[in-house]
């Protein structure tokens, strides 16, 4: 798409904030108003739409396209969006723990039995840990207060958390993101411990790296997300 307008404004509506170039509001790609709910993430969003060129990127707008998602996608269905991000908590990274080599078991420990530490006081949640990838069935009750977790975000909320847990592969280390108990520059190391270890022992690879920083670069967004949501 070219760049039509001159002017973008933010304008406060009865449901919330709108963007507006000149005289047209934003709406979503199912042509929804795109109506935000805090002015801080409304000014952050008519910040990447004034940043734009001749020609519009829709890869330097991650707030567009977080709003566009929860817009379109999470506030329909946030039931089962909440109920996938919940999900995570059944077989959650941090669970799992390798039985050799002993360094990368010892930096599993330090890194994570904190986290399992947490999950059971702040959240109420024990977690049974495992050897290897097989299975193993968590306790009921704690699956229960890690879904009450997440039941307890907007829907907004819920399109940052989605990502936060989806792309760490942890709903603990996304809800520990949420509840300010660890920055995302220091909760995204915690969910690279294995791939950072392999990388250590073996190498990189120029593709998977690649991929690895552009998923970090979206976990950042969606922490900087949560934060103008609440702001």
């Amino acid at each position: 798409m070219k760049r039509f307008w001159n002017a973008v404004t933010v304008e406060e509506t009865g449901d919330g904030y709108a963007i507006r170039l000149d005289d047209r509001p934003v709406r979503t790609p199912a042509k929804a108003p795109c109506v935000l709910p805090t002015r801080a993430l409304a000014q952050a969003m008519a910040e990447e739409w004034e940043a734009q060129g001749d020609a519009v990127d829709p890869a330097a707008m991650p707030v567009t396209r977080a709003a566009n998602s929860a817009i379109d996608r999470v506030i329909p269905e946030a039931g089962a969006v909440a109920a996938a991000i919940a999900a995570f908590g059944e077989s959650d990274l941090i669970c799992y723990r390798a039985n050799h080599p002993d360094g990368l078991v010892y930096r599993q420990v330090e890194s994570w039995d904190p986290l399992v530490a947490w999950a059971e006081t702040a959240l109420g949640a024990r977690l049974t840990l495992s050897e290897g990838v097989m299975f193993v069935a968590q306790p009921p009750g704690s699956l229960a207060r890690l879904t009450d977790a997440v039941g307890a975000h907007s829907v907004w909320e819920l399109t940052a958390l989605h990502d936060l847990v989806t792309l760490s592969g942890s709903l603990v280390i996304g809800l520990a993101v949420s509840r300010g108990h660890l920055t995302a520059d220091r909760a995204w190391p915690l969910s690279r411990i294995d791939e950072d270890w392999n990388i250590e022992e073996w190498g990189e690879d120029a593709e998977a790296v690649h991929v690895a920083e552009r998923r970090r670069t979206d976990f950042m967004n969606a922490a900087r997300l949560l934060t103008l949501i609440r702001s």
